[in-house]
């Protein structure tokens, strides 16, 4: 049996020894809390590089700046990729020595045409079973797939649209489901890959759709069936987002706390959804019928989230009022109507009808074929608009092909009009560009020549096309 100094003498031995470790040991790696679990929200950077430019006057042209601005006789200077300048006539410019002048006499410039509306690469040219990459027709909400990861960089589609002047566009998933997945905004310079075309830091937008198509694709499938089963999948959609979102802010609580907390398990569908609803991802929804989207903007207030467009909108006409008071925009097109039965009380008038409400009006193409001439697809909508008393002069109806689409997008400070410190992206017209004669002659991208009329080697080839026609063929 030990004596009481034995037992005093050990006791404080052991004392001094945790007192020591408490000072000086460093804590087991058992017993530190772990790293934070974080997602990447950019796991797919752009690496787009602009063309090379050189410093550009043009000169003696008519200028649509895209926001409602027209300059008679003017002239405009970009230079490292940015405008500089615009001058009224009989202004001049302070230009660099070596700056290229161009003539504009008889012509027209504009901002580039932004199409909000494309599925360039995910069903390209040759429209063939296995290029058809836009519908993941496996479940009503598929919000976790995103469009670029089906962008065929090579469809010649991408070339031809440059040829008609449009810049950047937007690459949407179809519309089968209810939650299509997520867009992606590219800038059109024909590349290798999508991310050597992916704008730098443009939002993602993601797409929805209602009305006939997700009942025609899935009324046999189990449902939904009906335009409410529609609007019940968007609902639980919605709720399980709030709820998955609960879970990560409890999480995020828990760790600022060093309670050492275990991560929610990540799910790429309800993570799409979570971001719309955090307003870091814009909302495209296909959708037809006016009563549709006034249900559709009811639903964006029960969750509290921002419908940036309805493309389509073949009855927006109707409902006008709503969409400016709900900040909504609709991307329509000029006259297409009546081939299925929610389009069939489209009007030619829509777009004027839309713009004169004072909403935001915009023309989407939806095609391969209507995207090389959306210029053309304006002037018509204007022109239909004139006919039935709605005077909306040139340079305001040019805002449906570059501010409003931009706005659209989230890219509006970046691009879409003509003003100091944005993007050099510019058409050169060889006339009035609501002729249905006139044709693009320069296409800039960030400054850089990006097409030209006048000289071939400016013009795309896709990859896919070498090859496939030869010297004399085309006759």
């Amino acid at each position: 049996m030990k004596s009481a100094t034995s037992k005093l003498t050990l006791l404080l031995v052991c004392t001094m020894s945790l007192l020591t470790a408490g000072c000086s040991a460093k804590p087991n790696k058992s017993d530190a809390q772990p790293s934070k679990v974080t997602i990447n929200p950019n796991p797919y950077p752009s690496t787009y590089k602009p063309i090379e430019g050189e410093p550009t006057l043009i000169t003696n042209v008519t200028i649509l700046d895209g926001v409602g601005n027209r300059f008679d006789n003017g002239s405009i200077y970009f230079v490292d990729g940015k405008i500089q300048a615009i001058a009224e006539s009989g202004q001049t410019l302070d230009v660099s020595e070596n700056a290229k002048i161009i003539d504009g006499k008889g012509k027209w410039v504009t901002p580039g045409i932004i199409d909000n509306h494309s599925h360039l690469g995910v069903y390209p040219s040759p429209s063939t079973r296995s290029h058809s990459d836009g519908n993941e027709m496996t479940n009503p909400v598929t919000a976790q797939v995103w469009a670029e990861h089906s962008v065929w960089p090579q469809d010649p589609g991408f070339g031809r649209a440059l040829a008609g002047g449009v810049t950047t566009l937007q690459i949407l998933p179809g519309s089968a489901n209810l939650f299509g997945g997520r867009s992606v905004v590219l800038k059109n310079v024909p590349n290798r890959t999508m991310q050597d075309m992916k704008f730098p830091d443009a939002p993602y937008g993601m797409k929805m759709a209602c009305g006939e198509n997700p009942k025609r694709v899935y009324g046999q499938k189990g449902g939904p069936m009906t335009r409410m089963g529609n609007v019940a999948g968007y609902r639980q959609a919605w709720s399980d987002a709030q709820d998955y979102m609960r879970k990560w802010e409890a999480y995020e609580r828990d760790y600022e706390a060093g309670k050492n907390p275990k991560a929610p398990k990540r799910d790429l569908k309800l993570e799409t959804l979570a971001g719309v609803l955090e307003g870091d991802i814009r909302v495209h929804m296909h959708c037809y019928r006016a009563d549709e989207m006034t249900v559709m903007m009811d639903v964006m207030k029960e969750f509290n989230y921002q419908i940036g467009t309805f493309h389509h909108a073949v009855e927006a006409y109707k409902i006008a009022d709503k969409l400016k008071e709900n900040d909504v925009c609709s991307a329509m097109w000029a006259d297409w109507w009546g081939f299925k039965m929610e389009a069939y009380d489209g009007i030619r008038e829509n777009i004027p009808a839309v713009h004169n409400a004072g909403a935001c009006a915009i023309v989407h193409s939806d095609s391969d074929l209507g995207i090389q001439r959306l210029n053309q697809e304006a002037a018509k909508a204007w022109s239909d608009g004139k006919r039935a008393g709605i005077d909306i002069p040139m340079k305001d109806a040019w805002l449906w092909l570059s501010a409003n689409p931009a706005k659209s997008l989230g890219i509006f400070d970046k691009t879409g009009s003509l003003e100091a410190g944005k993007q050099a992206d510019i058409v050169l017209w060889n006339g009035n560009p609501f002729s249905t004669y006139t044709k693009a002659e320069h296409v800039y991208i960030d400054g850089g020549l990006a097409y030209s009329l006048t000289d071939s080697s400016t013009w795309p080839v896709s990859d896919f096309e070498l090859g496939q026609v030869g010297e004399g063929d085309s006759k």
